[in-house]
Order: structure tokens, then C-alpha cells, then sequence
């Protein structure tokens, strides 16, 4: 097995001898490369923005991620471009020349970051040119603490499309690194499937991750560690993604990858990605690792819920299917069984036609929720024939409002119903004060949630 190395700005860079716990920042920082920055240390700034070298088809795409959280081994045989490698002061990249130019750099601490999130919109594919082709969400989750948002959305939305002759451009033609095995001490990343479960099974208290959003944050807040890491991200049979018949997503895939590759199929999930925190962190959040860290506020939870999502779990004795309403079993906690990996999601096909996402958080984007509502109803004749509703953030796990949905069951859909059930909503679960609401305002907001749906669909039945 060839020795752990990645390519940094186009030069080797070796793996050997590198802390499991050491994430991708520190470990580019230590090599000289501090244009990165750590800002919040849990991927909320983008101050870390870094550009690594994705599939796209039968090419690349340079995509962004937050250094700070992805662990440095899990860089095994990948191409990484950070800011120094995009332009240099006497050869300034595009990006950079544009928010020179236009004051887009105050104190200068986030402007790599931005550099990094902008150049991998610069290079879309398929983007048109300036002034509408860029799309401003792609620096969401980058953080300006000198509120210097002017200057460089007028940099971005300035931006031409890249020189016939941009080397950067030219790479995107050819193919993204193959995945590679990796062994370094206490960390692996396996060929396939078998080889991952046998390795849990050699290493039964291993920690698995894929994007390692959440996991990134414990070790670096928290100082949690790992008695051992299985890195799961690059797994074949985990990145599956089948739309005849039933919708089945593989766990391994990133919450971007699966965003484009599903369109508008199912609609209740195109309304949860816009919500979910960034792109930098859907870049690399995985659907899996969202719902097997079973955070009670996860927001795909919600929306799976009401979508009637059943989970595909390998072990080596073999899959089992697990509805999602029965996956969650306390706190943090599931039915795998050690030794089990969750493999895929599985949505029934067609979707209901009627479908909401409400998440009711203290910013408007990129926030973590503290209520989120997922429902889908089919209506005939006026009369809501089934519903289906997935709650997070008013109970220890997520979970369906049953009573919810029996009372909407059977009744017309009008707003006497809907008030009925909103009261009902309203009592689901069971909320608590914390520092992102109370308890009372939770409740408030569940029923408020259902109110805010039948308000609008009944505005669009007016309008049309």
C-alpha cells in the first residue's frame, strides 16, 4: 500500500506521521499555508475554506469544504487547492484581483475563505457570466465579522467567466483522484463494504465518520478522541444513487451531491437543502451521518419522517430495513447494532403532492434549528386522506406527530381543520427551555408551523 500523501497546490505533501485527530487546517497550516484561518472551529464561518478536487461527471469539480473539520488522513491520495494556490501577490487569481479592487478585504482574516467559496463558483460548470450567472449562496456560509457584504458581493457578481487558458478551468476536464485505501494509525479508509465491516468488527469501539461535520466538532470543542477512525466517505456501495422505483440514497453520499442528482424528484427534500446549514457544510455532510448521529435537531430527520423514509442497515450477517420511525431510540442514540453501518435511505415513490419544511431557527439560513416541521398529505375531494408529519427539536429524537396526523385524517382540508390540528400540534412532544428557545415558544411554533402551511397553499389556490 503506497505511502499516505496529498497533493497540496499541486506538490506531495506526506500523511505519515499525522495525529488522527489532527483536522486539514492544522495540519495545511503547519506546511506554511495560513491563509486558512480557524474562525468558530465547527464550520460556521468558513474562515477554513479550502477547495478539493470532486467527481463531476466524467471530470472535476473544485469543491469547498471547511478545513477545520475534516480530518487531515482523510485527505489520502485527494488534490487540495487552498488560496496560496489559486494566485500569488504578483499574479493575483481572478477572485482575488476582483476583491482587491473592491475593497472586499477589510481586516483580510476571512478573505481566503471567501476566495476559496467564490473560485469554486467561479469555476461551475455551466455558470454564465457576470452579472447573473453567480449564484450568491455558494458563500453562504462564509462569515464577514467587518460586515464588508457589499464589497464583495459586488466582487462576485463582477466576476467574468475563466481565461481560455485558466489551468484551474483545464483541470476540471479530467477525472477527480480515484478513491484510495488508507492506513495510518488509528484511522482507515476500506476498499468496499466487506472490508469496512470487517474492520468495525477488529475494532468494535471505532468511530466512523464520512463528512465528519459533526464528529470535527467534538474533537475540536470538545476534545473528544477517537480510539480508532473508519472513514466511510469513499465506500462504493454506500454512495449509491437509484431513482426507478423507490428513491434509494446511499448513505456515503455528500447532502450536495444529493441535492443535484435529485432535482425537484422528491419535492419535500428540494425545500430542506436550501435550510440546511451551508453549502460548504453540505459539500460534505453526508444523509447518513446526518441521521445515524441522531441529533433530535438534525433537519433531514423531519422531513424524512413525513416522507415514510426506511433505512437499509449492513452488517455481515447481511442488510435489514429499518422504518425511520423506529430508528431512533433515545438521545444520541439508534438501533445499530455494533458492527452496522446504515447503507442507504429509501423513499417511497410517487411523493405525496402536498409537502411543507418549516424550520424555525434564530437566523433565517445556516442555522441549527430549534423546531423543525416535515409533513406530506394527500388530499382527494377536499379531504386529507393520509398525512404524515416528522417533527425535530421538541423531543429527546425526532418523531412522528401521530396525533397530529390523525386529526387531520379523514377531515377537509380547510382552516377549521387546520386550526383543530394545530392545537393538537401544539401538544406533540415534549419541548424544553434552552438557550435557542423555550419550551412555550416551541410549542407555539409547531402549531404556528401547520398554520403558516394552510395560509399560503390557500393563497396559491386563489392566485391561480
Amino acid at each position: 500500500m503506497p505511502e499516505p500523501q496529498v497533493t497540496v497546490n499541486g506538490q506531495p505533501r506526506a500523511l505519515a506521521g499525522t495525529p488522527v485527530h489532527t483536522n486539514a487546517l492544522d495540519f495545511l497550516r503547519g506546511l506554511g499555508l495560513t491563509g486558512a484561518k480557524e474562525g468558530c472551529a465547527e464550520g460556521e464561518c468558513g474562515a477554513c475554506a479550502v477547495l478539493v478536487a470532486r467527481p463531476d461527471g466524467t471530470g472535476s469539480r473544485w469543491t469547498p469544504v471547511n478545513a477545520c473539520l475534516v480530518p487531515a488522513a482523510a485527505l489520502d491520495g485527494q488534490e487540495v487547492l487552498t488560496a496560496e494556490g489559486l494566485g500569488s501577490p504578483a499574479d493575483l487569481h481572478p477572485v482575488q484581483a476582483e476583491l482587491a479592487v473592491r475593497g472586499g478585504s477589510q481586516c483580510g482574516y476571512c478573505t481566503p475563505g471567501f476566495v476559496c467559496s467564490m473560485a469554486a463558483e467561479y469555476y461551475r460548470p455551466g455558470r454564465e457570466p457576470r452579472p447573473d450567472g453567480f449564484d450568491l449562496h455558494a458563500i453562504g456560509g462564509n462569515l464577514c465579522r467587518c460586515t464588508g457584504y457589499r464589497p464583495i458581493r459586488d466582487a462576485a457578481l463582477a466576476l467574468g467567466t475563466p481565461a481560455p487558458d485558466d489551468v484551474l478551468a483545464e483541470r476540471c476536464s479530467h477525472p477527480a483522484p480515484a478513491p484510495v485505501a488508507t492506513r495510518l494509525p488509528g484511522f482507515a479508509r476500506p476498499r468496499d463494504l466487506a472490508e469496512a465491516l470487517a474492520l468495525l468488527a477488529e475494532h468494535p469501539d471505532a468511530t466512523v465518520v464520512a463528512g465528519s461535520t459533526d464528529w470535527g466538532v467534538e474533537a475540536n470543542l470538545r476534545g473528544r478522541r477517537a480510539s480508532y477512525v473508519v472513514a466511510v466517505d469513499r465506500v462504493p456501495e454506500l454512495r449509491v444513487l437509484a431513482t426507478d422505483g423507490d428513491v434509494e440514497i446511499g448513505a456515503a453520499l455528500t447532502l450536495s451531491e444529493v441535492e443535484v442528482a435529485l432535482g425537484d424528484t422528491v419535492p419535500l427534500l428540494a425545500q430542506v437543502w436550501p435550510q440546511f446549514a451551508s453549502r460548504l457544510v453540505r459539500n460534505s455532510a453526508t444523509i447518513g451521518g446526518n441521521l445515524a448521529t441522531a441529533s433530535p435537531i438534525g433537519d433531514l430527520a423531519p422531513a424524512l419522517l413525513a416522507l415514510e423514509a426506511t433505512l437499509v442497515l449492513a452488517s455481515a450477517e447481511g442488510d435489514r430495513e429499518v422504518p425511520l420511525a423506529d430508528f431512533f431510540t433515545g438521545y444520541r442514540e439508534t438501533v445499530l447494532r455494533p458492527g452496522e453501518l446504515l447503507r442507504s435511505v429509501r423513499v417511497p415513490m410517487p411523493p405525496a403532492p402536498l409537502a411543507t419544511f418549516r424550520k424555525v431557527a434564530k437566523r433565517r439560513l445556516d442555522d441549527i434549528s430549534s423546531v423543525a416541521v416535515g409533513a406530506a398529505l394527500e388530499v382527494a375531494d377536499g379531504t386529507v386522506v393520509r398525512a404524515r408529519i416528522g417533527l425535530g427539536g421538541v423531543a429527546a429524537t425526532p418523531l412522528r406527530a401521530r396525533a397530529t396526523e390523525a386529526a387531520l385524517e379523514g377531515r377537509p382540508w380547510s382552516a377549521e381543520t387546520v386550526e383543530e390540528a394545530a392545537t393538537v400540534l401544539a401538544a406533540e412532544g415534549t419541548p424544553i427551555d434552552d438557550q435557542r428557545a423555550s419550551a412555550a415558544y416551541r410549542s407555539a411554533m409547531l402549531g404556528n408551523a401547520l398554520r403558516a402551511w394552510w395560509a399560503e397553499s390557500a393563497e396559491r389556490e386563489v392566485v391561480r
